[in-house]
């Protein structure tokens, strides 16, 4: 089930670095709504004196990475008189308000079946995930952040199903991050015999210790910083970013955790300008601008320089084995099993 996360990337594997910006980490509580703005600098976000504008809707922890990608796009032929137009916010509702009707011409959200949905009411091409990458465009893993110090000893994932710990997460009802998270649990409990039953009672005692649900990883992260819980389960890149913008926290990457890949898609009415972008984003260019803030490169890229926040800004990525949803299936497998709004495995503990 496991493989080593080093070396070039494959299917199973990924390189992540991450770095975004205090105002990330610090939003509001309302946050997890979608929040328009303009992603290139000094933009209007109209399309006027020639200039053309893409419609972003993406999930609310990559906004400071597309605001650096669209500036640096900007730079180039393609991308002269460009206008991203970014709409952030939990990936789930993201991709249901798209198919509400919501003008987008780019979706980059949390996980394939947020774009397989939009796909399939024929807004995105059904072969968006065909090529090498299956449409993914950039990584990261699950960590357990913690307060500065680790008052509580929180080393593994052993630790935090530990009587009187607190746990925050996002809720898998509307937010992609809090699968990733509850995938990141319940595999690594399975162990090398998989071991449903063990992975079942693991997730359990997980569930039990849940502090706080939110409706986003951005949301997730604000309460654990305004002072909720102990441990907060993340994205490896948002723990970074949040000791890059000053806030006092440790993270721990656990031996074993899972492989969170993010997809990023057109719609079917895109201008070529959307379609420029995309390509630019999975460019070798438009890598290192993601692994500058923290998500490890689909194409195997280590950072240009040091990742401010990480354990060790010069190695900022320590090897470590790692399970897939395709370990576990598939998506139709896992959503089916664990996540089903009626008869998932998630839906019955929690209940």
């Amino acid at each position: 089930m496991k493989s080593t996360l080093s070396g070039p990337r494959a299917r199973t594997s990924s390189r992540l670095a991450a770095v975004l910006v205090a105002a990330s980490l610090l939003a509001v509580a309302g946050c997890g709504s979608s929040d328009d703005t303009d992603t290139q600098a000094g933009a209007t976000g109209g399309a006027a004196g020639g200039e053309t504008s893409i419609d972003l809707v993406g999930f609310a922890v990559i906004q400071a990475a597309y605001d650096d990608l669209a500036q640096e796009f900007a730079a180039t032929d393609a991308g002269k008189g460009v206008t991203v137009k970014g709409s952030f916010g939990a990936s789930g509702a993201q991709s249901r308000a798209v198919i509400a009707g919501q003008d987008a011409d780019l979706v980059a959200l949390s996980l394939t079946p947020d774009v397989d949905n939009i796909a399939k009411e024929g807004l995105i091409d059904e072969a968006w995930s065909s090529g090498e990458d299956k449409g993914i465009v950039s990584d990261s893993v699950v960590v357990l952040a913690v307060r500065k110090g680790n008052p509580k000893g929180i080393h593994g994932w052993a630790d935090i199903v530990k009587p009187g710990i607190g746990i925050v997460t996002a809720d898998p009802g509307t937010s992609g991050a809090a699968k990733w998270n509850l995938l990141g649990a319940y595999s690594q409990a399975l162990g090398e015999n998989d071991d449903t039953a063990a992975a079942e009672a693991y997730l359990q005692q997980f569930i039990g210790n849940v502090v706080r649900w939110n409706d986003s990883g951005r949301t997730a992260t604000d309460a654990f910083v305004k002072g909720t819980g102990d441990v907060l389960i993340s994205y490896e890149n948002e723990a970074i970013a949040a000791r890059a913008a000053g806030i006092e926290l440790d993270y721990v990457v656990p031996d074993t955790t899972f492989l969170i890949e993010n997809p990023a898609a057109v719609t079917t009415t895109a201008p070529q300008a959307a379609k420029d972008f995309l390509a630019f984003i999975q460019s070798d260019e438009g890598q290192q601008v993601l692994t500058a803030h923290g998500f490890r490169s689909v194409s195997g890229l280590a950072p240009a320089q040091g990742v401010e926040g990480a354990n060790d800004p010069a190695n900022p990525f320590p090897d470590v084995d790692i399970i897939t949803v395709e370990d576990l299936g598939g998506w139709s497998t896992v959503n089916d099993e664990l996540f089903d709004k009626e008869n998932g495995l998630v839906t019955k503990l929690r209940g």
